[in-house]
């Protein structure tokens, strides 16, 4: 079975084994009866079983739909809130003086020396500081009266190029209100694109902080011929010699302080309509330059009323910390449904949190803690980890093993969690399971993307199977149309596949000033639908949820005709120990896969001092003999995962250096910008396909 490949290996003496197995068997069964009495998990185990989405009818191809949705798709969270003004008016007349946004003081910023030589910032944080929904209803009122002094127009962009923090919603909620096009970049975009964002979108003000004026805009403002104000929102920063004529810096402040004077008899006219852009965001797209998806205020309600009704008992109570970049559409509207209910949302440094990847980084740092344990306590943590592990397949809860084995890991993030939900990237099984065994609460995940608002599916909490996104949220639909090319059929058995198509209000206008590629990626059916074509290949399972199992771009064609799906092989591969980030390479020119690899240093070091290997750390990734040591591991691990022969990397590129958004190899979501990555490795490709090998 899946969870028996999924569990921990321990070198317990069998005898003991036999004894700890029957105690373990008698404690289950003394339990199970109060348990099943009085525990909750009967109704979550009946839910888990049902159907959770239906097809509309019985044609090859009909769309899936919530159960909760099959006769209308849901499209408005608050009757009559139909723009995102509207929406936070009511949340905040609903929640007035609840805490809404917190930021921690930075007490102290100090430079940490790494192993690597690398200089990272540590900041020293103090406690929380909250605004009201008030407060920040009103801060958001007085920068948009701001921004019109300065001569900002209803239905003109403005952009926005600033880390995750409260700024940064209340300087989108003063657009909202105002209906200003919110043009979003992200901060770790290099030059040529936030060049390229700016002037596409002719914009004349933009928002920022004082570091990224200094580190980003400062180099490239004399390319933005368009540019007259800059508002920085963490205070004066100071000015530089070489700033052109003409443009004009203010502070968040002083433009708040324009607004609360200003005359605003005549406002009301410029409130937005559902059909009106609200956000203009660019995606770090893995090929070319930044896209501008343009996305209105309906697509964003739809959106967030279909992630809402996911997450249950979502309240006054919940806190929810923020620290993935607002320019990306799932953290925004992740936050813009907390705001919507009530919730707090607490900002975190980037610093003090990793970056999308958190979830397999946690994984692995607790696994090497794991490792370096005694041997009694590694083999108790073992024998904990595997009864859960099959506990949970079973849909059964193991309070006794949380309150005593996990209670220390759960405190790694704070103790309090009771939802983790990740998207963005493909979480793998054993990561998925190990978070839901050692933070004891239930892990979801989602599918989205940019061009449907973030919203597509998410699994349901009771939902304890892996590998899955869940059935299509309440506010959309999703279909399977056939990929003959792939192989994919959505007649195929026993699971229909096909690429993923999204319908629905939260399905958005189009790229910005790029009618061509809009009528590549969306399609309007005979009743006027919207599609969205993905680009992803799904299968459905009986019970309605997806799985997203391929992707068009991803396929390669060898020379002798079989078809690679390089995210497949990586999927299989990035979540060894050794390997911090992959990326697999095929020509349709060679009979055979390579890859580059940023191996994990504190492992291949180790792997190095046990096959008696020394030398500095780049000569450990470029040594041949290195090289063929981590491809053993990448071998065995593949065939682990049922990779067919012809799928496995026959050479690879040990890369010294990781692969950063500032590097260019990545994107700011951390995927691989694969053409990027041929270019840069395009000798050691040359190099690994130089002769064929037998």
């Amino acid at each position: 079975s899946q969870a028996a490949k999924m569990k921990l290996k321990h070198n317990i003496n069998p005898v003991l084994l036999q004894f700890i197995n029957f105690v373990i068997l008698v404690y289950s069964f003394v339990t199970y009866i109060p348990w099943y009495i009085f525990s909750g998990s009967r109704q979550a185990i009946a839910k888990a079983k049902q159907v959770k989405a239906k097809p509309v009818n019985n044609k090859p191809g009909a769309a899936y739909r919530s159960v909760n949705s099959l006769h209308c798709l849901a499209s408005v969270l608050y009757p009559g809130c139909d723009t995102l003004d509207k929406v936070f008016k009511y949340a905040k007349t609903k929640f007035k003086d609840k805490k809404l946004l917190g930021t921690r003081e930075i007490l102290k910023e100090e430079d940490e020396i790494q192993p690597s030589g690398k200089v990272f910032k540590k900041v020293i944080l103090g406690k929380y500081t909250w605004l009201s929904y008030e407060d920040v209803y009103i801060k958001a009122v007085n920068f948009g009266n701001g921004l019109a002094v300065l001569g900002q127009q209803p239905k003109t962009n403005i952009a926005i190029f600033c880390e995750t923090r409260a700024e940064w919603m209340i300087a989108a909620q003063a657009c909202f209100m105002c209906n200003y096009q919110l043009v979003t970049l992200y901060a770790t975009l290099g030059g040529p694109a936030i060049v390229h964002g700016l002037n596409e979108t002719e914009v004349t003000t933009i928002i920022t902080s004082k570091e990224l004026m200094q580190t980003k805009l400062k180099e490239i403002v004399s390319q933005v011929p368009l540019l007259r104000h800059i508002i920085t929102v963490d205070g004066k920063p100071t000015t530089w010699s070489e700033f052109p004529k003409g443009v004009i810096v203010h502070t968040m402040a002083s433009v708040q302080a324009m607004g609360a004077k200003a005359d605003t008899g005549n406002k009301q006219q410029a409130r937005p309509v559902p059909s009106d852009i609200a956000v203009i965001m660019y995606t770090s797209g893995s090929t070319g330059v930044p896209k501008g998806v343009m996305i209105s205020h309906c697509n964003i309600i739809a959106g967030i009323t279909g992630m809402a009704e996911r997450i249950p008992n979502l309240g006054e109570k919940d806190i929810y910390i923020g620290y993935l970049p607002l320019a990306h559409v799932l953290e925004l509207s992740a936050e813009l449904v907390c705001l919507s209910h009530g919730c707090r949302i607490g900002y975190s440094s980037p610093q003090t949190l990793a970056d999308q990847e958190i979830m397999d980084r946690i994984y692995k740092n607790v696994m090497n803690k794991v490792n370096e344990m005694t041997s009694f306590q590694r083999n108790l943590f073992i024998l904990a980890y595997n009864y859960k592990m099959e506990q949970i397949s079973k849909g059964y809860t193991t309070p006794l093993c949380d309150s005593l084995i996990f209670r220390k890991v759960r405190m790694l993030l704070g103790g309090k969690i009771r939802i983790l939900l990740c998207g963005g990237a493909p979480l793998s099984a054993a990561t998925q399971r190990f978070m839901n065994i050692c933070f004891c609460c239930p892990v979801g995940q989602g599918y989205g993307l940019t061009e449907s608002a973030g919203a597509g599916t998410i699994t349901e909490v009771w939902d304890y199977t892996t590998g899955r996104v869940g059935a299509p949220l309440v506010c959309c639909e999703i279909k399977l149309l056939n990929w003959e090319e792939g192989g994919y059929y959505n007649t195929d058995k026993p699971y229909p596949r096909g690429e993923v198509l999204i319908g629905g209000q939260n399905v958005t206008v189009g790229y910005y000033k790029n009618e061509v590629r809009t009528k590549k990626d969306f399609t309007v059916d005979e009743n006027g639908q919207r599609w969205l074509h993905t680009g992803d290949i799904g299968e459905f399972h009986q019970d309605g949820c997806l799985k997203i199992i391929d992707r068009k771009k991803d396929l390669v064609k060898l020379q002798a005709g079989e078809y690679v799906s390089l995210g497949k092989v990586e999927a299989a591969l990035k979540n060894l120990p050794l390997v911090d980030n992959i990326c697999v390479y095929a020509s349709s020119f060679h009979s055979y896969v390579i890859g580059f690899v940023v191996p994990n240093q504190k492992e291949l070091a180790e792997l190095a001092r046990k096959k008696g290997f020394k030398g500095t750390w780049e000569e450990i990734c470029n040594s041949p003999e290195m090289e063929k040591e981590v491809l053993k591991v990448l071998a065995e691990a593949a065939m682990a995962a049922n990779l067919e022969k012809f799928e496995i990397p026959v050479k690879i590129r040990l890369s010294p250096d990781p692969w950063t958004p500032e590097t260019g190899l990545v994107t700011d979501a951390f995927k691989l910008k694969r053409k990027e990555l041929t270019a840069y490795y395009q000798m050691d490709i040359d190099r690994m396909y130089g002769k064929n090998v037998k």
